[in-house]
C-alpha cells in the first residue's frame, strides 16, 4: 500500500514539472530525466551548469538540487514564504496546480539583474539564500529520516555483492520509518561533527522506539542497514573501530586498558549493512561452511566470497595481477601459499595460473576454536564455520532459563530490552524477581555478510533486535573504484543496480 501510495505521490510531483517544463519552452519529458533535469534547470535559470557534478557529491547534492529547484520556481513568481514551503513539502499537489493555471508563466531566468529589475522583490540575496538553506535542511531531513537515505560502503564485508566504494539508497520506507530516538541532533551527521568532531547529537531529549507503519516486514536474505548491537565504540586516533572487533584481535583487558570506550543511543551507533539470514523463530546453523536455515541449506549468494588458500611456485602471486582483477590476498608464514578472499568462480581463474599448483578453501575444522563465536561460553565450544542450531528470538517467544540457555539469550533480556538479570543459589533473578522462563518483547535477526571469512556479524556478536534496524538497501546510485585510474574510476556497471 505504501509503495503505491509513494508511487502516486512522486508521479504527480514529475507530472507538475512536466507541465512547468513545456511552459518555460522546454520537453516535457526532459523534467524526469535524473541529472539532465537539473542540467534544463540550471540553464533556465541562468545558473552554472557545471552545478550538475556537485549532485554527485553527497549531502552537497541536497542543497544544490533544492536551490535550482527553488531558483526554477522563482521563474515562474514564486518567491513567497508559503510559496516555497509548499514547493518543498507539498510538491505533488502544488506543482500539478501551477503546472495548469494559466496565470502562471514563465518569465525568465530568475538568477539575472534583468529579472531582479524586471520583476523587483523586497527580500534580499542573503535572504533568498537563508530560505533555501533552511528549507533545503529541513526536507533533507525528513525525507533522510523517514524515506531514504544514502550510504558508503565502507569496507569488504559484503563482497563481492557489495563493494568497497559503493554509494547505495538506503529505503526507511519498506521497513517502516523508524521515529528518531535522539532527535536533537546536528543535521546530515551521523554521531560525529564534521570538521571540527565531538558528539553530533544531544542526549537531552530520548524518545522511546517506534516504527511507523511500512511495506513489508523483513524477509529472508534481504541486504539490510542496522545500528551495531554490541553498542559499544572504541575510540582510536579519531577512528571508529567496533568494540567486539578490537576485542576480537586484543582481548578485552588490552582494549580497556589502552583505548576510550564509548557509549552510544542506538540511533547514533556505527550503521552496519549485512544480509538477513535467520528471522525470528527461525533455527540457524553453520556445517562446514554452510548455512542452515531451519535444517534446510540456506541461502548462497551468487557472488559470496570465502578465503582460500592459494599454493604456487617460489614465483609466488603477481601483485599488479590481483589489483587487476581487485583480490584481496595476504602472504602467510609460508613464501609460496598465500590467502586471498574470492568468489568460487574466482577461484577457478585462479586455479588455472600457471604457476598455481592448487587453490583450497580455507574452511574451518569443528576442533578449531578461535573464541572469537557468540555466545562466547564454555558450553558452546563453536567457530565461524561450525555453530548451533541457535533459534533466534521472536516477539512473545518464551524461552526457559538455565546454564544453556542464559549465555545464548542474557544480552537480549539485559541489554537490548532493558532487564536486570542475575544468576543466585537458587536460581535466575530478573528484575528482582525469581524466574523460570522468560518471554521476548521484541522481534530479532541473524545478519551474515556475504563476503563469509572476513566479516563481523552474528556469528560474532548475535542477535541483531527489531529496534536496531534501519531499513533496506535498494540498489547502487553511484560506485567509486580507488584502485582504478581517471574514467575508470567509476564502475559505470554499477551505477543504478539493484541489491539483492
Amino acid at each position: 500500500m505504501w509503495y503505491i501510495i509513494f508511487a502516486v505521490l512522486t508521479i504527480a510531483s514529475l507530472y507538475g514539472l512536466w507541465l512547468l517544463f513545456k511552459k518555460a519552452g522546454k520537453q516535457g519529458w526532459e523534467a524526469i530525466v535524473p541529472f539532465y533535469r537539473e542540467y534544463v534547470m540550471a540553464q533556465l535559470t541562468a545558473r552554472p551548469t557545471w552545478w550538475v557534478v556537485l549532485l554527485l557529491v553527497p549531502i552537497v547534492n541536497i542543497f544544490i538540487f533544492y536551490g535550482l529547484y527553488l531558483d526554477f520556481l522563482k521563474c515562474f513568481g514564486k518567491r513567497r514564504f508559503w510559496e516555497t514551503a509548499v514547493a518543498v513539502l507539498l510538491p505533488f499537489i502544488y506543482l500539478p496546480l501551477w503546472g495548469r493555471d494559466s496565470n502562471v508563466r514563465y518569465l525568465g531566468p530568475s538568477n539575472t539583474e534583468e529579472f531582479r529589475k524586471k520583476y523587483p522583490y523586497k527580500k534580499s540575496v542573503a535572504r533568498e539564500w537563508a530560505d533555501a538553506i533552511i528549507f533545503a535542511t529541513v526536507a533533507a531531513s525528513l525525507i533522510r529520516g523517514f524515506l531514504i537515505e544514502a550510504y558508503m560502503i565502507p569496507t569488504g564485508s559484503m563482497e563481492r555483492s557489495l563493494l568497497i566504494g559503493d554509494f547505495l539508497f538506503v529505503s526507511k520506507l519498506n521497513y517502516g520509518p523508524r521515529v528518531p530516538m535522539t532527535p536533537l541532533a546536528f543535521p546530515f551527521a551521523h554521531h560525529t561533527m564534521p570538521v571540527t568532531g565531538g558528539k553530533a547529537y544531544s542526549e537531552l531529549v530520548q524518545l522511546p522506539y517506534k516504527r511507523l507503519p511500512g511495506f513489508q516486514e523483513i524477509k529472508r536474505n534481504d541486504v539490510v542497514v542496522f545500528n551495531f548491537p554490541a553498542g559499544d565504540t572504541v575510540v582510536l586516533e579519531h577512528q571508529d573501530q567496533t568494540y567486539a572487533d578490537m576485542v576480537r584481535y586484543m582481548g578485552k583487558e588490552a582494549v580497556h586498558n589502552q583505548f576510550t570506550v564509548v557509549t552510544r543511543p542506538i540511533d547514533k551507533r556505527e550503521n552496519y549493512i549485512k544480509r538477513c539470514v535467520g528471522l525470528p523463530g527461525d533455527v540457524i546453523a553453520m556445517e562446514g561452511a554452510k548455512l542452515m536455515v531451519n535444517g534446510q541449506p540456506g541461502f548462497t549468494p551468487p557472488e559470496m566470497q570465502m578465503d582460500y588458500y592459494v599454493y604456487t611456485d617460489q614465483s609466488g602471486l603477481n601483485p599488479e595481477r590481483m589489483k587487476d582483477l581487485r583480490l584481496e590476498y595476504y602472504p602467510t608464514n609460508q613464501p609460496d601459499i598465500f590467502r586471498v578472499f574470492m568468489t568460487a568462480d574466482e577461484a577457478e581463474v585462479v586455479k588455472a595460473w600457471g604457476n598455481v599448483k592448487s587453490v583450497e578453501m580455507g574452511t574451518l575444522d569443528k576442533s578449531q576454536l578461535l573464541g572469537d563465536t557468540y555466545p562466547h561460553d564454555n558450553h558452546y565450544r563453536w567457530n565461524f564455520d561450525n555453530f548451533g542450531p541457535i533459534t533466534i528470538p521472536a516477539k512473545g517467544w518464551t524461552v526457559s532459563l538455565d546454564s544453556l540457555s542464559v549465555p545464548m539469550y542474557a544480552r537480549a533480556i539485559r541489554d537490548y530490552e532493558g532487564n536486570t538479570l542475575e544468576k543466585r543459589g537458587d536460581g535466575y533473578y530478573i528484575n528482582g524477581q525469581k524466574s523460570a522462563t522468560y518471554t521476548f518483547k521484541q522481534n530479532y535477526y541473524w545478519m551474515v555478510g556475504d563476503n563469509r571469512h572476513n566479516s563481523l556479524d552474528s556469528r560474532a556478536w548475535g542477535f541483531v533486535p527489531e529496534d536496531h534496524i534501519v531499513g533496506k538497501a535498494l540498489f547502487t546510485w553511484m560506485s567509486y573504484d580507488e584502485n582504478g585510474s581517471f574514467l575508470s574510476k567509476i564502475r559505470w556497471n554499477r551505477i543504478f543496480k539493484g541489491i539483492n
